[in-house]
């Protein structure tokens, strides 16, 4: 609509009044510039209405109107539209602004996505029904509870609880228990999928109280506004007149300096003026309430207290910041929101949610196809990264090992009593709980735990109250000080243990293992290099059969061994022995088996090991000895002799009294010729000759009636003995030669071979 304000000129004749003065305004209605002022003629022929002339012509009347539009109205009157629509323009900026600043605005968007998802999930149905769907024994005695550890809270959160929006949550939404369905897997991956958005969203927003400060701070410019608003526009509303005097200085240009002018907006201004006052006057109240809703409420912390109670979900928390504020905000829109909402904060619902989704997809039948037999013959299920322990492993009754790898909060339930035949569990990178019940039931039926861990929380407290448990296996990363006083302080109680294994970076053996030392059978310490002192706490082993120190950086044979009476195995694998002279000792122990000095820096034998005449297993590969001393086979009980990767030329012919010689290997040297007493060892079932400088492979080696396992590739042999034909129990499979080779034999010795 355009504004215009219209004027004509006053004439200031005070000596006399003219008749038509009233006539002024119809005058000037006419479109036409009047005509300069003539002199009346003497004698009228005919009488005419007309106006006072003013002599101005049109664009005067313009330039007038312009001039007393700017100078003579009012600014309040002119710029009313444009004011309206600046203060139109300033309430949507301060009310919308926060869906546009991309710090609130994603936050916000994000939050609405989540929230409807949350309240549409099937899970949310569900999760509420089975809670509603409880004895009312067991409800009503969790409210007790709640409304007890109500009293400890402090007073601001304690309003929250019991806020009139909290408490009037309707129950409509939750429906019968029976009418629950279970979820499909579709259903089951989103509602696990909301769970992960819903907590990734939580931990982002309550860092900051972004929306909140921007919330408060558009409000009180609201206000402000408001306040503004209504002082200056009722102050100013009576400027807006109809009727305007105008005084301009334009007497030389038009002949007039006073003019009478009137507004054509004015009576439409003023009425739409007071209208304004009275939208603006209800914003503003509206507006002083939000204010008085933001200071008198805690909004930046949220409480659930009251659907935990209703509900019965018990660990639900309360939030804070940003995440608490929009809670807040949705709740006064809708508490029903809010409280489906609350379902995926729960990590008890969470982990109903995944156990539900495990059990779906882990059945009984999918169990069984993964049974294998593990190396000590039991039946084993092996778990790897899984979310959780399916309920359903428990319905697998046959089972007798259980090995979970790489899994998050496992738990495991009283059920386990159900698999009688559970006797080994193994736990790697695992962090497990266990119940009550299922503890009595491991305590009494475990033979076997292995265990291992990256983090020192990963070593589950309960193992050491196994009291049947035999065999214990830790591997991970540890200093001297935390096996001593956590990981090993309890063994004791371990009453039955026989083999106790360390794969670690432990310096000694662990003062607490004296507890178990009376019944220990086996010692296996197993670390990464680290050097093994101090182990005199061998001595008090005194009934161990078997040891093992492996990369233990030995340079001499421990003296503390020498005083295991019952040793019967020793294993020193993967150390720094360069001497062995203290081998002599071992004759003291008279049931001392078997010896391996495997993976060391060992040059030669000494001659004493003659001593050692009950060996029956002895292993020196992967050495540099040069050497053999002819006294080493005196030892004539071997049965297992291995020498294999060391620098040897020559095979003394004093191997022929190894009577009860059964394996034999020589692998890696540098041998040039076997002697012929090799072959008087007649039991001898497994002879690995390969990757020598051998030429000529003696006949004599028909005489090896049992063997059964021949290698000798990596030779210089042109041609194989056609007596190989009488070693019966020699196949093709047994016989690693090249093909070039072992086509030189006879072809009724190669299909004698060849057939099964």
């Amino acid at each position: 609509m355009q504004d215009k304000i219209i004027c004509l000129p006053k004439r200031v004749q005070p000596s006399q009044n003219h008749a038509s003065v009233s006539n002024v305004s119809q005058a000037v209605a006419s479109t036409t510039p009047l005509p300069p002022p003539k002199p009346a003629p003497a004698h009228p022929v005919t009488v005419e209405m007309k106006g006072l002339k003013t002599d101005l012509d049109l664009q005067q009347y313009s330039f007038i109107n312009q001039m007393c539009y700017e100078r003579a109205l009012h600014w309040y009157a002119k710029y009313f539209p444009y004011l309206v629509l600046i203060h139109t323009l300033v309430f949507m900026l301060c009310s919308n602004f926060w869906f546009k600043f991309p710090g609130s605005s994603s936050k916000i968007e994000h939050f609405i996505s989540i929230l409807g998802k949350c309240f549409d999930s099937p899970w949310t149905t569900r999760a509420l029904s089975e809670v509603s769907g409880e004895d009312s024994e067991e409800k009503d005695s969790r409210k007790n509870n709640l409304s007890r550890s109500t009293t400890t809270q402090s007073g601001p959160e304690g309003s929250l609880v019991n806020s009139q929006s909290l408490k009037s949550i309707p129950e409509k939404f939750v429906v019968d228990k029976s009418t629950a369905g279970a979820l499909d897997k579709k259903e089951g991956e989103q509602a696990k999928a909301l769970f992960e958005k819903v907590k990734k969203f939580r931990l982002h927003v309550e860092e900051g109280d972004i929306l909140y400060a921007m919330y408060v701070r558009q409000t009180v410019l609201k206000v402000i506004k408001f306040l503004i608003i209504i002082a200056y526009n009722s102050a100013l509303v009576s400027k807006v007149q109809f009727t305007v005097d105008c005084d301009v200085d334009i007497q030389d240009m038009t002949g007039y300096k006073n003019f009478s002018c009137n507004h054509t907006m004015a009576h439409l201004f003023s009425k739409l003026s007071f209208c304004y006052l009275c939208f603006v006057s209800i914003y503003g109240l509206t507006c002083l309430y939000t204010l008085y809703w933001l200071f008198y409420r805690s909004l930046r912390e949220y409480s659930f207290e009251y659907v935990r109670q209703e509900t019965g979900i018990d660990d639900i928390p309360d939030v804070k910041n940003d995440f608490a504020f929009m809670l807040h905000m949705i709740d006064q829109y809708d508490p029903l929101y809010s409280k489906r909402f609350a379902v995926f904060l729960s990590e008890v619902s969470e982990n109903k949610l995944k156990q539900l989704n495990l059990n779906n997809e882990w059945t009984p039948d999918k169990l069984r196809q993964k049974l294998q037999t593990n190396a000590q013959s039991r039946l084993e299920l092996p778990l790897v990264m899984l979310s959780g322990l399916p309920d359903t492993v428990f319905e697998i009754t046959e089972l007798q090992a259980l090995k979970l790898e790489i899994m998050k909060n496992v738990m495991i339930p009283a059920t386990v009593a159900q698999l009688d035949s559970l006797q080994e569990l193994s736990l790697h990178q695992c962090s497990v709980k266990i119940h009550s019940a299922a503890l009595s039931f491991l305590k009494d039926n475990l033979k076997v735990l292995s265990v291992k861990f990256d983090d020192m929380r990963e070593l589950p407290p309960w193992m050491y109250g196994l009291r049947s448990l035999e065999e214990l296996y830790l591997v991970g990363s540890l200093s001297h000080d935390i096996s001593k006083n956590v990981t090993l302080e309890s063994l004791r109680d371990l009453k039955s243990l026989k083999i106790l294994s360390i794969k670690s970076n432990v310096t000694k053996i662990p003062q607490a293992v004296v507890d178990v030392a009376s019944h220990l059978q086996k010692m296996c310490i197993h670390n990464d290099g680290t050097k093994l002192v101090m182990l005199n706490n061998l001595k008090k082993m005194t009934n161990l059969t078997e040891l093992e120190l492996v990369h233990c950086d030995l340079e001499r044979i421990p003296h503390a061994v020498f005083s295991l009476l019952s040793l019967q195995e020793l294993d020193l694998k993967e150390n720094n022995l360069k001497s062995i002279e203290e081998i002599v000792s071992f004759q003291h122990l008279r049931k001392l088996t078997v010896l391996k000095l495997w993976h060391n820096s060992i040059a030669y034998i000494p001659e004493h090991i003659k001593k050692l005449t009950s060996l029956e297993r002895l292993s020196f590969s992967h050495n540099k000895i040069e050497v053999l001393p002819s006294h080493l086979f005196l030892c004539n009980k071997i049965r297992y002799l291995d020498l294999s990767y060391n620098d040897i030329r020559f095979i003394p012919p004093e191997i022929g009294v190894l009577q009860s010689l059964q394996y034999f290997s020589i692998t890696c040297n540098k041998v040039e010729s076997l002697p012929d007493e090799l072959y008087f060892c007649k039991k001898l079932k497994t002879l690995k000759i390969g990757k020598n400088s051998l030429s000529v492979l003696s006949p004599k080696i028909g005489n090896l009636l049992f063997l059964s396992y021949l290698d000798v590739k990596g030779n210089h042999f042109e041609i194989l003995p056609p007596e190989l034909g009488d070693c019966r129990a020699l196949k093709r499979a047994g016989l690693v030669v090249e093909e070039a080779l072992f086509e030189t034999l006879p072809s009724d010795v190669r299909e004698q071979m060849k057939t099964e």
